[in-house]
């Protein structure tokens, strides 16, 4: 999809500081997590990253079966998988076929990753300086040093014996250079010198002792290097996507808070001291429910994906919330290795993160492909029935909100969205996402800077700010206490950060320097008050925060004329979202989209606020290339002279 840098201009060379202009990375180029479903066949898994060109990892876990972990390489030509969760040496061909310039392909050989109808995840690392690398060597028996190509210090070494049978060594920046840990044992850390030489490694090398695991003469062996908050990302060459550290356990459910600067997406944790304890392994697209379940695998372990709240993401890294000793035994050590979430590229194209989908209710379970996008945000109403729309979101995981009133969140049960994939949605057969007969309009949003961002938090019930990821002043703010029945609250930069609308209601601005503490939000940071809508105590809480996206998205205001009236929104094929409230008096939440409908004629609206059906005999918008056009007859909730109105429009 069409992304752009996020502002400035073009960096110098990051890696040496040479002074040569590189072209900026960012973390969706050389890193990928993508589910898939097998089908015992060949198929294509297209997920972006340069393999063939690069080189790199594809690391693949059946989700449904107790299989082994796949991990193929580009530095022994796709011969022989590897498994995270045995010593065994690599056997026959992988299921990995060959990688390409975005992505790889499968056959079917050992069944432990393609299996027909079995959920599958894949986790592709490029090679890419201040990321990772991938090292190879024959085994000399004596003290040596291997040279890499990471371009900074490693903080993690994943080795393995790929001639023969032996344990995978692993080294953590966490640990001393006389430690280590073996990634297909659920034991602690273990003193042995021969693994590292007792040498930390450099930004050019790393060392090996004489042990059997590293460095057997004329043994052969692969390196897995991971980087740790080295920079080289982004515009500037200095956002870090990696991060390599460790944290002591509280042997509570309120546990520790990691700070990592980044919302992660990929989180690989263990235990290093106080006792036995399985490797786990996380990743949002399968699902870290902040406040929910979490999907977990055990690198250690061919078992089949579990699910446990372990732990909960923040815009700034991650927080412990289980107690268990495999996350946080209280006063033990944990080492763990994440991952920046993407896009970090601002997108070009309305397209790319968002996407109306008009359909029917089939009454049976349904799948929603052809998104174009893993979708953060799904938004759905019924059309021809009284339902009212309600918000599931990938980052909540297992609920849903109604926007139409005050109730707290609600469980999604197995006749809600049950699941939310990489390009779909999985739906079962509620009437108020699927009811047989039923015409549903979907809105898929996506995460991206400078569009969209999604704020899971904890109320604090006192003047505040919290971080979040939108790259640019946030315009439009949506907030819901999760925990309890107290109504959304809306900001918007045309209303200001004295007073706040509410989505449930018709109702004008209240003004109140509870809501937003009376302060603008800012690039890195939204402001809340003491009030319940956005920042209840002890409650937890989620924000929906929009901005104005050069081609993308437009948030703004317009004053009413009774006429016909064009909103130039920078375009140029016209809005495919619009939401229109009125600000200086009472007015509803009115949604159009062309999946129904933006045309000359008669354009079917919905309203947020209300559980009606969609009215279609009304022109209210029209067509216009720049933005769009408020109709002559249009009523004053939309269009009254001299009235004053904000709009949410997508390109």
């Amino acid at each position: 999809m069409p992304l752009q840098a996020t502002s400035g201009a073009a960096s110098y060379d990051a890696f040496g500081g040479n002074g040569v202009a590189v072209v900026p990375a960012y973390i969706e180029d050389v890193f990928s997590c993508f589910l898939y479903t097998g089908n015992s066949s060949t198929q294509t898994i297209t997920n972006g990253i340069d393999l063939s060109g690069k080189g790199g990892l594809v690391w693949l876990k059946s989700r449904d079966a107790a299989n082994y972990h796949e991990l193929v390489d580009s530095s022994r030509a796709l011969i022989g998988q590897l498994h995270s969760n045995s010593n065994d040496a690599p056997s026959g061909n992988s299921d990995v076929s060959t990688f390409n310039s975005n992505g790889f392909s499968l056959t079917f050989r050992s069944g432990n990753v393609n299996t027909s109808g079995e959920k599958e995840v894949s986790w592709s690392f490029r090679k890419q300086p201040k990321f990772f690398d991938i090292q190879t060597w024959t085994g000399s028996g004596a003290n040596r040093t291997i040279s890499h190509s990471l371009g900074s210090v490693p903080a993690c070494i994943m080795v393995k014996r790929t001639d023969t049978t032996d344990d995978w060594a692993v080294y953590h920046r966490s640990l001393a250079n006389t430690e280590y840990l073996v990634l297909n044992s659920t034991a602690a850390k273990a003193t042995g010198a021969t693994r590292w030489n007792s040498t930390t490694p450099t930004s050019t090398v790393f060392s090996l002792g004489t042990d059997a695991t590293v460095n057997a003469s004329a043994g052969t062996y692969v390196a897995y290097i991971f980087a740790h908050d080295a920079g080289g990302f982004g515009l500037t060459g200095t956002d870090n996507v990696i991060s390599c550290g460790s944290y002591t356990g509280n042997g509570s459910t309120t546990g520790p808070v990691i700070t990592l600067g980044y919302e992660p997406q990929w989180l690989l944790t263990k235990r290093a001291t106080g006792g036995v304890s399985e490797w786990e392994l996380f990743d949002n697209m399968r699902g870290i429910a902040t406040g929910g379940n979490d999907a977990n695998l055990l690198p250690n372990s061919s078992s089949q994906e579990g699910s446990f709240d372990f732990l909960s993401l923040t815009s700034t890294g991650f927080q412990i919330t289980n107690s268990g000793a495999n996350t946080n035994s209280s006063s033990d050590t944990y080492i763990y290795i994440a991952i920046r979430r993407g896009p970090m590229k601002v997108p070009t194209t309305g397209t790319s993160v968002f996407s109306p989908v008009a359909r029917t209710g089939t009454g049976a379970g349904a799948t929603i492909t052809g998104v174009g996008f893993p979708p953060d945000l799904i938004s759905i109403d019924a059309r021809s029935i009284s339902r009212g729309n309600a918000f599931y979101d990938r980052l909540r995981g297992g609920s849903y909100l109604r926007t139409y009133d005050t109730a707290s969140e609600l469980v999604a049960d197995s006749f809600h969205v049950t699941n939310i994939g990489i390009n779909d949605i999985t739906l079962g057969a509620n009437p108020d996402v699927n009811g047989s007969g039923t015409t549903y309009i979907n809105y898929f949003f996506r995460r991206a800077p400078s569009f969209f961002d999604e704020v899971c938090y904890r109320g604090t019930g006192s003047a505040t700010t919290f971080s979040h990821n939108l790259q640019a002043v946030p315009e439009l703010i949506i907030t819901k206490c999760r925990g309890d029945a107290f109504g959304w609250g809306v900001y918007s930069s045309a209303v200001g950060n004295t007073a706040a609308l509410f989505l449930e209601t018709t109702g004008t601005p209240d003004t109140n320097t509870a809501y937003w503490n009376n302060t603008t939000p800012t690039s890195t940071v939204f402001s809340v008050g003491s009030a319940s809508r956005t920042n209840r105590t002890s409650n937890t809480m989620v924000a929906y925060l929009f901005a104005t996206c050069a081609g993308v998205s437009k948030v703004g205001s317009y004053t009413g004329t009774g006429t016909t009236k064009q909103i130039d929104c920078g375009f140029t094929a016209g809005a495919r979202f619009v939401l229109i409230k009125r600000t200086d008096s009472t007015g509803d939440w009115y949604v159009w989209d062309t999946a129904r409908g933006i045309v000359s004629g008669n354009d079917p609206y919905l309203l947020l606020n209300s559980t009606a059906a969609e009215v279609t005999n009304t022109d209210y918008i029209d067509t216009y290339s720049a933005g769009f056009e408020i109709s002559s007859t249009a009523p004053a909730a939309i269009n009254a002279s001299a009235g004053t109105f904000l709009f949410l429009a997508i390109a």
